[in-house]
């Protein structure tokens, strides 16, 4: 099994050379915010190890909403960021990256502060500025992009073999259909036309780490137990508090705004999602976004790594960053569907998650004992997210057209290629995913 990585690079662009950084990435689209895999810059469909990046600007631009606390709202600068998700290491893909699109990526991060042109060292400038999220969630670990195309392609082949034969050969005639079909993947293996790669070994490092993790974490919650019971009473007292002392924010999205946002998305099955905001003033308050965060991050390596997120089953990558040293948070995921069913996902699925990280974020609907309203206030939820929604300035996906889902049934349809089905009802099932 081959694991995931993630890479986030980030640079503050100066006000001068905004406008010219947003004209140049521009160039790398065939429409708005959408990539040309062969674009000149960056050629995204080179990279068989990546499965999303998007460059976008991160701009504050609900940084005053943070005044209803009272307090001053931080300067931030323009700062561009380029971020994706990977097959493999990070290392050797930022490699990778400089070699094949390096010319490319000077353009752009020339125009960002502390770059040159005649910048050498390309590699050690873009790992001295990533940033690694707080939490990081996969649909399917170990899933490759090269095994999504080769499982999509076997789906074609076999579905298109089978509108021809199922007449001839009869729809009850499951064991049939069966040999038919696995013949045709031999004579189109062998004639070079599919391919069914092995997993490659999954990293000894990455088990080793893996396991510990999984111990590891579990254990020291453990031997924390008695402190975290010890603090409960004066934690819950003071966090009621502050949730009934939260200014509330029920502030419609500027329409120009929205438009930004909706002009990118729908034109594939999956859309891009992004938002960035402060996080709520004082200690308590961020050690809970970090502690939630912190077992988020280990539910989604250990529990949730299986094409599912508790019962959202659309997101493909999401990550979690703390930026700004922790006063400032941002959120990015891939999502199948439209934005609206997207947010009712969060809403009827995901509510009480949300609440327990983002209610610590400024502008988030007011929570009952951190679980409770928030997100299930549907308006004033979807009002908020839209107001701090941020759109990308180019979004690749490595395999377009295709869900979370079918990558599912793809995978499926592989394993029952295979490995043999002992029964016509489990044959039948197998026929019913093609």
């Amino acid at each position: 099994m081959t694991p995931q990585s993630t890479f986030m690079i980030v640079a503050v662009v100066s006000d001068v050379q905004i406008k010219k950084l947003r004209q140049l990435l521009a160039t790398m689209n065939y429409i708005p915010g959408h990539a040309n895999p062969d674009n000149s810059l960056v050629p995204f469909g080179r990279f068989d190890r990546l499965h999303f990046a998007r460059f976008m600007i991160i701009e504050a631009i609900t940084a005053d909403e943070i005044k209803e606390f009272g307090i001053t709202p931080r300067p931030w600068p323009l700062t561009l960021a380029f971020f994706g998700d990977i097959d493999g290491d990070k290392d050797s893909f930022l490699a990778e990256l400089t070699e094949h699109a390096g010319s490319g990526l000077k353009k752009i991060f020339s125009l960002c502060e502390g770059f040159s042109k005649d910048e050498n060292n390309l590699l050690e400038w873009m790992k001295q500025r990533d940033i690694q999220p707080q939490a990081n969630y996969i649909n399917w670990i170990g899933r490759t992009v090269k095994q999504v195309h080769e499982e999509a392609a076997l789906h074609k082949s076999l579905r298109r073999y089978l509108q021809k034969i199922v007449d001839d050969i009869g729809r009850e005639n499951t064991l049939d259909l069966r040999q038919k079909l696995l013949s045709h993947i031999e004579l189109e293996k062998y004639a070079g036309r599919l391919s069914l790669t092995p997993p490659e070994p999954t990293p000894i490092g990455w088990k080793i780490r893996n396991l510990l993790h999984l111990i590891g974490v579990p254990f020291i919650l453990l031997l924390a137990t008695p402190f975290f019971l010890l603090i409960a009473p004066f934690y819950l007292i003071r966090l009621r508090m502050l949730e009934r002392s939260d200014p509330e924010l029920f502030i419609r999205p500027d329409h120009a705004h929205l438009q930004k946002l909706t002009v990118q998305e729908d034109y594939d099955v999956t859309n891009q999602y992004n938002v960035f905001g402060d996080v709520k003033p004082g200690l308590l308050r961020l050690l809970t976004f970090k502690f939630m965060l912190f077992m988020l991050d280990y539910a989604a390596r250990h529990i949730y790594k299986r094409g599912f997120l508790t019962r959202v089953r659309t997101i493909h990558f999401a990550r979690w960053v703390f930026m700004d040293n922790n006063h400032r948070a941002f959120f990015a995921s891939n999502y199948d569907g439209n934005h609206e069913s997207y947010m009712d996902d969060f809403i009827n699925k995901l509510g009480w998650g949300l609440n327990l990280s983002f209610s610590n974020a400024v502008g988030y609907p007011t929570t009952n004992w951190l679980i409770k309203d928030g997100a299930h206030r549907e308006l004033p939820f979807k009002y908020t997210q839209r107001r701090h929604q941020l759109p990308s300035e180019v979004w690749y996906k490595a395999y377009p057209g295709l869900t979370a889902t079918d990558l599912a049934r793809n995978s499926r349809i592989r394993h029952g290629v295979e490995n043999r089905q002992s029964s016509e009802k489990e044959i039948r099932e197998w026929l019913s995913l093609i």
